[in-house]
């Protein structure tokens, strides 16, 4: 890395932040001190300051004032209005399809476990073998328990799954088959529509994990024919450490739904207390047991904020800031293979970088104040949520890795 090259990152990066309609955005949140580039952003969102004010206030007017009356006061339906609003924004789903509470992990357990029930003659699930370790997880065991077979994709790591490769696993025993909207690992961009017409075409039922797409990417679920989908709170919509996450299961196949995890707020009446489970009509029938009232609060205002940039305007700001971090790293960090799609449209709001010795610095960058996440066996993964971050950042964050980088090349 010369310091020609450097310096002439840090001048695009100034132009860019100059030129940049979303940049007031960055003021809303809450600043770390000592942080120099925060690129993990795809793994925990920053947190919003308005999110400092409305947790503070509702511990002290809502819960500390109004105590078990907030249940009647807007918490019951917490899960299900703001499921709504998530949908409306960010989603492309209409009413009455998305509900917010639980984990990823025990999302994707009822789901799967539902879409099975939907299909009780078939014996295979489909998934890939780049898929996130939880969905991976979640499906073996299932299929253990239940003596079903596992179909695998095995796919290009720096890609993702494809509608042609799906076409080659799915079959008259499929059930169901469970992909990464945007791939984990290399931020790939699955063709939803595409590979859904071949997995109904073969009878089967889809879903989706959304985690790395929802707040950033646009993915239009009622539009592209999803059946079933689940994401996570806490990377672009900044719900905070262990956010709830959402489900959403499209209108007509709610009624004949059975969710395996029977729980009291799931159930028809859930204050009559009475002998056997009657399941609730719609989505309210995908909860469970009592809600994560405060947990979802921080989601409101990355929620909120989302629906007054605009989507679109997100997904362009992030756009802009991978083809700057591609085309820098490419300048500063040459011998790096990017482990991402080049073409934008194919591309999330991260990219990853591959080099065999980033897992030994990785150390030194969090003592820096540059902090990526790693994803083994060599990458560097640059997550980029467009309302918190500048192209400065970007710019000062690469400039520190490749400096490490060749220092450690010297130590060796």
């Amino acid at each position: 890395m010369s310091a020609h090259d450097a310096a002439a990152g840090a001048a695009a990066a100034a132009a860019l932040d100059a030129a940049d309609p979303l940049r007031a955005h960055r003021r809303k949140f809450i600043e770390s001190p000592g942080l120099v580039a925060y690129l993990d952003g795809n793994s925990l969102g920053r947190p919003l300051i308005a999110s400092r004010k409305r947790i503070a206030t509702f511990i002290e007017h809502q819960w500390g004032g109004r105590l078990i009356r907030g249940w009647d006061e807007g918490w019951l339906e917490l899960p299900l209005t703001l499921g709504d609003e998530l949908g409306r924004v960010t989603l492309g789903a209409a009413s009455g399809q998305v509900a917010i509470g639980d984990s990823t992990t025990v999302l994707l357990y009822k789901v799967v476990r539902a879409a099975l029930a939907a299909r009780p003659a078939r014996t295979e699930i489909v998934i890939d073998r780049d898929n996130f370790p939880t969905d991976r997880y979640i499906v073996e065991g299932i299929a253990a328990d239940r003596g079903l077979t596992i179909r695998w994709i095995d796919g290009d790591p720096a890609g993702g799954v494809t509608p042609g490769l799906v076409a080659e696993a799915v079959g008259d025993q499929t059930a169901v088959t469970l992909f990464s909207s945007v791939a984990y690992r290399s931020a790939f961009i699955a063709d939803i529509e595409g590979i859904n017409e071949v997995v109904h075409s073969a009878g089967a039922l889809t879903i989706w994990d959304l985690s790395h797409s929802v707040g950033v990417v646009p993915t239009p679920l009622d539009e592209l024919g999803v059946d079933f989908a689940v994401g996570c709170g806490y990377k672009y919509l900044c719900g905070g450490p262990g956010a709830p996450a959402f489900i959403y299961v499209r209108h007509d196949l709610q009624r004949s739904l059975h969710q395996p995890i029977q729980g009291w707020l799931g159930a028809r009446s859930p204050f009559e207390m009475v002998q056997g489970y009657d399941a609730a009509d719609g989505m309210r029938a995908m909860l469970s047991g009592t809600p994560p009232i405060i947990a979802m609060l921080a989601m409101q205002d990355m929620i909120a904020l989302v629906d007054e940039v605009g989507l679109a305007a997100v997904r362009a700001k992030s756009v802009a800031l991978t083809e700057f971090a591609i085309t820098l790293s490419a300048e500063l960090i040459p011998d790096a293979t990017l482990a991402s799609p080049r073409a934008a449209e194919q591309r999330g709001g991260h990219i990853t970088l591959d080099h065999p010795r980033f897992a030994g610095i990785m150390p030194a960058l969090w003592a820096a104040g540059v902090i990526p996440d790693f994803r083994r066996p060599s990458g560097i993964r640059i997550g980029l949520s467009p309302l918190s971050t500048s192209f400065g950042e970007v710019a000062d964050g690469i400039r520190v890795i490749a400096a490490e980088l060749a220092r450690s090349s010297v130590s060796t």
